[in-house]
């Protein structure tokens, strides 16, 4: 009976966290993704395309995308290509599909892509360190100054965004604007424009 069909959550989820899972296979199909206390088969993913590649006759696409911790590809095939082929490199996009597998390759099957907001991204990323255990040593937050000193110097001489620092760095926004606080506070960085940060050394 059609009322039986219950869908699967999507989850929200990392693309980093789909390669730390384990892949199970209902023969040679695949099942679902055992993510210690999730299994998953549906998941709910932001991300920046970052590839788009068209097959010739125009019934396949496939996209790469990244969430600054890791890449995966989405695959569409027949009708679909209309519903997803106008999007492209440089968009952010919310998907929710099916994970899928082929050749020791995990992939992801669309059921939706909507473009978001650039900005999307960092409230995805606050999403899950709201749900995240807050542990934090010095030596992590002398890391962490560290690593955000790093990223200033190498962006010179046009600088860096306030929140492209957040997101590519894989720690806790708070702790994170803590230490540029910090670093503003000791006259190591400065802010050219609101939300802009250049390194004064």
């Amino acid at each position: 009976m059609a009322n039986d069909f219950k869908r699967q959550t999507a989850y929200k989820i990392k693309i980093g966290d789909v390669f730390k899972g384990k892949p199970v296979f209902d023969s040679e199909r695949f099942s679902f993704l055992d993510l210690g206390d999730k299994q998953i088969s549906r998941v709910n993913i932001v991300a920046n395309i970052v590839d788009k590649y068209t097959a010739e006759e125009k019934q396949y696409i496939n996209f790469t995308i990244d969430d600054a911790s890791g890449q995966i590809r989405i695959k569409i095939f027949g009708d679909d290509v209309k519903r997803f082929g106008g999007l492209g490199q440089g968009d952010t996009v919310m998907i929710v599909g099916l994970l899928r597998s082929y050749n020791n390759e995990i992939y992801i099957t669309p059921e939706i892509m909507k473009v978001k907001d650039p900005r999307y991204l960092l409230v995805r990323k606050l999403e899950f360190e709201r749900m995240a255990p807050k542990l934090v040593d010095n030596k992590k937050i002398f890391a962490v100054a560290d690593q955000i000193l790093q990223k200033i110097k190498d962006s010179e001489p046009n600088g860096i965004s306030f929140d492209k620092i957040i997101l590519e760095l894989n720690e806790s926004s708070e702790l994170v604007n803590q230490e540029i606080r910090k670093a503003l506070e000791q006259g190591i960085i400065y802010e050219p424009r609101p939300g802009r940060l250049r390194y004064l050394g």
